[in-house]
Formats: C-alpha cells, structure tokens, sequence
C-alpha cells in the first residue's frame, strides 16, 4: 500500500490517502484473484475449457495465466475496439497460448462480448467453464466474483490497521462492473464510520450519451441475467457505454452496487474522462 501524503494539493486537503496497488499482482491487476479461485472451480467440475469476456483486457490476461498453468483450453470474447486500443494487452494474451494462440472473437462492444461468451458457455456447459470477469451475469456469478476478491478489502482493513491503527474515514473505488469496488467494499460494510465511495466513468458528461455511469444516470432492468440499474433508452433498450477506461465501458453494473445504492450505504459519483485524466497526473 502506496501513501499520496507527501502530494501538495488542495483537492485533497491535506488527507491522508492510501492506493491499494492491486496493479502489482501477478499479471498486474486485481483480476488473478477471480480467475485462480474460478479455475480451481473449473478442475473440481471436470471442465477442459473456459470462455470469458474482457473489456480492457487485464482479465484475459489473468484468465490466460491460469489456463496456461492448468493447462485448459480457453477463449477470449472481447470488443474489437478493445482490441484496437489495448493491442499490447491483447499480445501479451496470445503470446500465453504457446504454440496454439488463443482464439479472440470480435464484437463491437463489451456487452456484446459478454453475450457471446454466455452463449458459448450454455451450448457447451458439459466441458466449459464461462469465467466471468466482473461481478455481473446469473447468480452465482456476481456472488462469487465478490468472494474471490474480497481479499482486497480484508487487505486494506489489516493493512490500515497495522500502518495507521485506524480504519480509514472512506474507501473509494472505480466501478464499471464493480468487481474491484465490490471486493474492496465488503469488509467495511457494517463499518458505518467508513464511507463506500464508488467512482464510475462520466466519459464526456452525464448530460452527453457518451459516458458509462450506470448508477448515477441509469434505471432497474435486466442484462446478462440480472436485474440491476442499466443505461437503457426509453423503450427499454440497452444503450452503449463510453469511457476513456476500456475497463469500465460497460452499459450494467453488479446487482450489489444496485443494493448498496438503494439502501444508501454506498455513494456513487462519477468522474469524466479529462478529470480521471487529471487525478492520474496527480498521483505521479
């Protein structure tokens, strides 16, 4: 855990502030802690191969870990422009396929890549396993993704209380999907004294239609098996999501993020691209 006291700022009136670096896992990001508890899974129940979605690709990565060590086949469903602008990512996925590169079906967005990786998984549910990368689809997906990566939370309350002797006064996250937020949230839930802070991704603006804040501008429906808030039009169709961050261009969000919202336990405001953009600076 990474301290921000020394940054002179105002934004931040002089606050302490702690970074959980998930970034400094194994394959660099908060995703390896879904996909090892998901593969073990997928061993226990016999699988031989695994589909999954990615947005900004660290969940391929992770995904491609794991069926490169456990030696199962495995698909990648990802947006063709995610491909695009994460092309570096997406080399590194293949490279982990060794001699057999791994397969990558184009869509145009991350919802749509969703949708064919659950459509992949129930036509061949007798030998794959759909590895989900956020806390999103049918239950038990989003209760599980939430328990294999609460150990971000029960790290950031040990960690805290070890460095600071306290808990912290906020916790605060990114959500797109909400996996990392959820993991981070579920330790301090019945800590009143800690605010859950989610940040989602206001793109150009949430009066603009290019933005992908679900929980600020959204409203209750139903995605990938779920009922939860959604960016919809009108007549009930689920619009497309924009954000500067592949990862959290998606046009859903995880059922507890809905919860947390509605019962006012959690706090969702949102971030456009440029002030996202701004704060990055800010922390280097």
């Amino acid at each position: 855990m990474d301290s921000l006291d020394s940054v002179p700022s105002p934004a931040i009136m002089d606050a302490p502030i702690e970074l959980k670096r998930e970034d400094l896992n194994h394959t660099g990001s908060h995703k390896i802690n879904n996909t090892i508890g998901h593969m073990l899974l997928a061993k226990r129940l016999g699988k031989t191969r695994v589909v999954a979605e990615t947005g900004a690709g660290q969940h391929g990565v992770a995904t491609a870990t794991v069926c490169a060590k456990f030696g199962l086949g495995c698909v990648i469903y990802m947006g063709a422009e995610d491909v695009r602008r994460q092309a570096l990512i997406v080399f590194r996925i293949r490279m982990l396929g060794g001699s057999e590169p791994i397969p990558f079906r184009l869509f145009l967005s991350a919802a749509a890549a969703v949708n064919e990786a659950l459509r992949d998984w129930v036509t061949n549910l007798s030998t794959t396993h759909f590895l989900v990368g956020s806390a999103i689809g049918p239950h038990p997906f989003p209760t599980m993704v939430r328990d294999f990566q609460k150990i971000i939370g029960e790290e950031i309350k040990t960690q805290l209380h070890d460095f600071r002797g306290k808990l912290p006064n906020a916790v605060v996250a990114c959500v797109g999907g909400g996996s990392n937020a959820m993991g981070a949230f579920l330790a301090f839930i019945r800590d009143e004294a800690a605010r859950l802070v989610g940040i989602e991704a206001a793109g150009e603006g949430v009066e603009t239609n290019r933005h992908s804040a679900t929980l600020t501008k959204g409203a209750p429906g139903v995605l990938h098996g779920v009922r939860t808030y959604l960016l919809q039009s009108t007549h009930g169709q689920v619009s497309e999501a924009h954000s500067i961050s592949a990862g959290l261009n998606y046009p859903g969000v995880g059922p507890e993020h809905a919860w947390l919202k509605d019962s006012g336990r959690g706090e969702y405001v949102s971030a456009t691209d440029e002030e996202a953009l701004w704060a990055f600076r800010l922390c280097t």
